[in-house]
């Protein structure tokens, strides 16, 4: 993309109303405006990071034996009725009426859907386990919408939900889910740490929610060191034993500043670290608690009726960018991990007015796009300093300048925009350093 045609109005100024760094570069980096409290229009940047990041959820899901639906954001307020949580779940529920008088309400989450479409299509344990899941947008009316993307009132969200024939195969689903999302957030550049967390609204015993370590972070955090410096699990058998996966992982302190105090509580073995933290993801099992109320039950192996056991699982997918941000920047701008950033490249031509730095920069463009490299290209008649400052706020993770001196001298400089470092490269080299 030519930056000269590009839809990227970016901010030299912080804007007033952003609190957190996320709000200020995300807004500043022309991804975002605010359409009204909470509520977000995705620019064309913004956009692009968005679908990087929803595309690796999606393949993580994939992996794991989640299979993809799409339910609707307008949702029938009487299944909330037969689960019975219409009036007891709050204000953050935006009901409406249709034409016709019946009650509807915008989803803030999809449990009941979900399950009228399991008892509705699945008779036999046969069909069991099953696990279906969306990346949609769903609609909490916070009573403080702040902080742009990290507490909107509209937003993305991954959910899928487990329906299993007894607890022991529940948790088994809910194991599958666990592993899936520490290998999404680390794809991402980032590490997710377990904690073992209060249910809340969505009900169940059995729960964790995910915490990215970020100075700026929500909500304080202790955590083992050790728990940071665990690798995360390759090659992994989905249909295999995970429990000692998850026990390993678990096994470790792990706790908000709600559920530890240093200075009342016994300090847990090993070098705990006292950081922050931002939740991205959050994980329930909670049995038979829509299930049974809503009638989805199966025909078990003795041909008596059992009711399912279910679970959900949420990721933010537009929450993480905020995440990402706050975990990956500095005083210039943001630094985007390569497999979410917007483009990978960003080509600088120092002097679009000359001839021959011109041509090189429009030849090595159009390689790099023919070689599958996802670039961005400066081709404005704008100072070099004004390059620089905006491919430093949007994060490209590497720079190629291309000035006069440089094209004479048959080389390209590179900067890598994370530690800052540069080089040289010929440039019949550059297109080989990044394709592939």
């Amino acid at each position: 993309m030519r930056l000269s045609r590009y839809f990227l109005p970016t901010l030299k100024e912080t804007p007033s109303e952003a609190q957190i760094v996320s709000h200020r570069l995300m807004l500043r980096a022309g991804m975002i405006r605010q359409h009204a409290a909470g509520i977000y229009n995705w620019l064309p940047l913004g956009y692009r990071v968005l679908r990087k990041v929803e595309q690796i959820v999606r393949e993580e899901q994939d992996a794991a034996g989640a299979q993809e639906v799409l339910m609707p954001t307008i949702q029938s307020a009487d299944l909330w009725r037969e689960s019975g949580r219409y009036d007891d779940y709050g204000k953050e529920m935006l009901r409406i009426t249709d034409r016709h008088g019946r009650d509807m309400l915008y989803g803030p989450t999809h449990e009941e859907v979900v399950t009228d479409i399991f008892r509705n299509n699945v008779r036999s344990y046969k069909n069991l386990p099953a696990n279906l899941y969306q990346i949609h947008w769903k609609f909490r009316d916070e009573v403080r919408p702040r902080f742009g993307v990290m507490r909107g009132r509209e937003f993305l969200m991954k959910d899928n939900y487990s329906f299993d024939l007894s607890k022991e195969d529940a948790r088994k689903s809910y194991n599958r889910m666990f592993v899936a999302y520490l290998r999404t957030f680390a794809r991402m550049g980032l590490k997710a740490i377990p904690m073992q967390a209060d249910t809340g609204p969505i009900g169940g015993d059995l729960s964790h929610e995910f915490i990215v370590l970020a100075e700026t972070g929500e909500s304080g955090v202790y955590v083992d060191n050790a728990l940071l410096q665990k690798p995360i699990p390759e090659n992994v058998d989905y249909d295999g034993d995970l429990q000692p996966i998850v026990d390993e992982w678990t096994s470790l302190f792990a706790a908000t500043d709600e559920k530890y105090d240093p200075e009342k509580d016994e300090k847990p073995a090993g070098d705990v670290v006292n950081a922050r933290g931002i939740e991205v993801g959050h994980i329930f099992y909670f049995g038979t608690k829509y299930s049974k109320p809503m009638g989805a039950v199966v025909t078990g192996p003795d041909g008596d009726e059992v009711v399912v056991h279910m679970g959900s699982y949420g990721i933010g997918v537009s929450r993480l960018l905020g995440a990402i941000i706050e975990a990956s920047h500095d005083d210039a701008g943001i630094i985007w991990p390569e497999s979410v950033a917007p483009y990978t490249v960003g080509l600088i031509n120092l002097k679009a007015g000359d001839a021959a730095c011109t041509k090189t920069c429009d030849d090595l463009y159009a390689a790099l796009n023919a070689a599958g490299v996802e670039v961005l290209y400066d081709d404005r008649d704008e100072r070099a300093g004004a390059k620089f400052a905006d491919m430093d706020l949007i994060g490209v993770p590497w720079q190629v300048i291309v000035g006069p001196k440089g094209v004479a001298a048959g080389i390209a400089e590179i900067k890598n925009r994370k530690t800052g470092e540069r080089s040289e490269l010929p440039l019949d080299a550059v297109v080989s350093r990044f394709a592939g």
